[in-house]
């Protein structure tokens, strides 16, 4: 007969092999978790250690999704167009809107349209930063933040020459920088001659800075009407500086050391200013119109998919998250971007703030920083022509025929 000692330690065996299967079981059930790649490039420490923060919370909501975020500091759509071609990019990246036009051509991309539902709410998007990543009707990135450019302007330097308003026309604004040089600050105006900042001023008389082929453009007549503007209150009127020729690194920088009275910047200019520069006391408003027309530029970068993404699912739940109602107002909640929902932009007030409704207002008429396939050769050509015209050492006319015709000499060898 068994005694009950021996049934007991039956028993306890019996348990224990039940547990340890059970156990088992369990582990062999839970699901791993699966981790993508998300790659951008550096901003500012406050910026990434708030992208940290909410990358970490889309993991606490997602726990069966790992974020890997990756830095990549130098040479950021070099390094990205290198590993696309060695199938070796992230899942998910930063893409600017100036370098869409080419990935998007390329067929190294994931469209996004099967992936987007009517609860996403596609329609919430600015237009205007949406189409920036639409290519053959099809949506191939979602913008996560933006900034336009608007005018901003020392409010003492205004109180001591007796100006109580900002200019509304270009006109005017040549004549407020005439009364503001050599006052409080050694200009009235702080001058950016890229491209970037200049292309508003193109489009204000009828110019393109590009043909529908992606072709250099911006040697029209219309064009250099526009660009006159810039290069006559320089040389002619004196009333304007750029970064180098007051030792500054930025137009930000030259306004916030008084360099300047006034100057033409984005939304990254506010914060610099704040904390950077507390005693400064400065306003915004919207840039003056040009020809009677309302201008200025507009900046965004999306999260895109990349094609050959082991983890598509994954990838999606992080872009739909970061770029969803809850994930934007999370980012853009400090004011260090704008959102590119309307619905997070009139939730968090920007259309009513101070600083800020004048960058916001300029979404319905900006032009889009985009020039085509080959941006670099556009750009690089025009600025390097441009600075030579607005220092008087050619005409404007001949500085930028001469760009033109070596931007579409190197875009033609590069098709």
């Amino acid at each position: 007969m068994i005694t009950k000692n021996v049934l007991k330690f039956l028993g306890l065996v019996i348990a224990i092999a039940i547990t340890i299967i059970a156990c088992h079981s369990l582990q062999l059930s839970a699901p791993t978790a699966t981790t993508i790649k998300l790659s951008g490039w550096g901003g500012s420490p406050v910026e990434q250690k708030l992208l940290k923060q909410v990358l970490q919370d889309f993991e606490a909501q997602h726990p069966t999704i790992k974020v890997k975020y990756e830095v990549i500091s130098d040479q950021y759509m070099d390094v990205i167009k290198t590993r696309l071609v060695g199938e070796a990019a992230p899942d998910v990246f930063y893409l600017d809107a100036l370098e869409a036009p080419f990935l998007m051509s390329q067929n190294v991309l994931e469209p996004l349209d099967a992936y987007i539902t009517p609860k996403f709410d596609l329609a919430d998007f600015e237009p205007t930063l949406l189409n920036s990543f639409k290519y053959q009707n099809q949506i191939y990135g979602l913008p996560k933040d933006y900034s336009t450019l608007a005018l901003f302007y020392n409010q003492t330097a205004f109180a001591a020459a007796g100006l109580s308003n900002p200019p509304t026309t270009w006109d005017e604004l040549r004549n407020y920088s005439q009364q503001l040089t050599g006052k409080l600050n050694r200009y009235g105006f702080g001058v950016s001659p890229e491209l970037a900042r200049q292309a508003y001023k193109i489009i204000a008389f009828g110019g393109q800075v590009v043909d529908q082929n992606g072709n250099a453009a911006f040697a029209s007549p219309a064009a250099l009407q526009g660009l006159q503007l810039v290069v006559d209150q320089y040389k002619k009127d004196r009333t304007s500086a750029q970064k180098s020729d007051v030792g500054t690194n930025s137009g930000s920088e030259m306004f916030g050391q008084s360099k300047v009275a006034m100057v033409i910047e984005g939304n990254w200019a506010i914060p610099y200013l704040q904390e950077t520069f507390p005693q400064l006391k400065f306003a915004t408003a919207e840039i003056p119109t040009i020809n009677n027309k309302k201008g200025t530029m507009v900046f965004t970068v999306a999260y895109v998919m990349n094609k050959q993404s082991q983890h598509k699912a994954a990838a999606w739940e992080l872009i739909s998250y970061l770029t969803g109602k809850a994930g934007m107002q999370k980012w853009t909640g400090t004011g260090f971007a704008l959102p590119t929902r309307k619905s997070v932009a009139q939730k968090l007030g920007y259309d009513k703030d101070s600083l800020r409704s004048p960058l916001v207002a300029g979404i319905d008429y900006a032009t889009p920083w985009q020039v085509g396939k080959y941006p670099t050769a556009i750009v690089n050509n025009f600025d390097n022509q441009f600075v030579s015209a607005l220092l008087g050492q050619q005409p404007l006319q001949q500085a930028m025929q001469r760009a033109q015709t070596a931007a579409n000499q190197q875009i033609k060898a590069m098709e």
